[in-house]
């Protein structure tokens, strides 16, 4: 069984590809005082690079889960997941309105691509 970590700590690892197929953890931007847009923004740039380490990219993605702290910033954060997905290539996703983890946070994004 061949099973690749990629960034793993202590608690979890960034993303796990196996079998075909890149698991990407949650991720949250790093930049907390940015809006929901630059949120995304920065959430969207970290999941590019980890899918390019899984020997992936974002045309690969074959499902998305979003998490937004408020319903209202859903426009906000989809004028960003808009201009980023690939035309032709959209995923299938879910996008709920949730309590992050800690406050500051007001997107989270997980997906799963083909390798």
């Amino acid at each position: 069984m061949n099973i690749q970590r990629i960034q793993p700590n202590a608690r979890m690892s960034a993303a796990v590809v196996h079998n075909g197929f890149v698991f990407v953890s949650g991720q949250v931007a790093d930049d907390t005082s940015a809006n929901v847009a630059g949120q995304t923004k920065q959430i969207l740039d970290k999941i590019d690079r980890i899918l390019a380490e899984a020997g992936s990219s974002k045309e690969s993605i074959l499902s998305a889960n979003i998490w937004i702290a408020e319903a209202s910033t859903f426009n906000e954060m989809n004028s960003v997941w808009d201009a980023w997905v690939p035309a032709g290539n959209t995923p299938a996703r879910a996008c709920v309105e949730s309590k992050l983890a800690f406050p500051q946070y007001t997107v989270e994004i997980g997906v799963i691509a083909a390798v």
